[in-house]
């Protein structure tokens, strides 16, 4: 797996093949079938492992979010959006569709539920319980964070509305609290 999120780094999603992850860790490509059936295995593996590693990160924060509901909102995106930062090629294989032919298995897409089921959960006890609210939220991050990753990676440009965002969002879903950025 490090051979192939190594690979992934250096060259992008699309240069993973069942050659070079052999070539990286001293096997003959056959024998890399023993472990791996396909280039997408390789893929589902690194999409299941990636969701996982998040979903770690979430559980270990539920103890951290704070109780203002406009704050716990503001602290969880963060902690996806740090996530998604830390590592552009993990977060283009967890939320696009950057290989073509691959689809994750239904056992690399659990971890995927099991974090939006801890979202929802905690939006839901900050106030927020509608699905289409909850879809809303996912989406104003996701696109803050694509617009990070094209626009100015590496800065903050896009990332720093996101104070902004939640805001205009729980103004949207009746959130009481202060406002988490002042006014311009």
């Amino acid at each position: 797996m490090d051979a192939a999120w190594e690979i992934a780094r250096a060259g992008g999603l699309p240069a993973v093949t069942l050659r070079e992850v052999a070539a990286r860790v001293g096997m003959q490509p056959p024998s890399l079938y023993s472990h791996f059936a396909s280039k997408n295995a390789i893929y589902d593996a690194m999409f299941g492992q990636a969701w996982s590693d998040y979903l770690t990160a979430c559980e270990k924060s539920v103890g951290s979010i704070p109780k203002p509901p406009r704050k716990a909102l503001l602290y969880m995106v963060q902690t996806f959006v740090e996530f998604a930062l830390a590592d552009p090629v993990r977060f283009q294989l967890m939320n696009q569709r950057m290989v073509i032919d691959f689809e994750p298995t239904a056992d690399a897409y659990e971890p995927s539920l099991q974090v939006m089921a801890l979202f929802r959960e905690q939006l839901t006890r900050i106030g927020v319980s509608a699905d289409a609210d909850a879809d809303l939220c996912v989406a104003i991050i996701g696109g803050l964070v694509d617009a990070q990753l094209a626009n100015d990676p590496g800065g903050e440009r896009w990332i720093a509305q996101l104070p902004r965002a939640m805001d205009m969002f729980a103004d949207e879903v009746g959130l009481p609290g202060p406002r988490l950025r002042r006014r311009r």
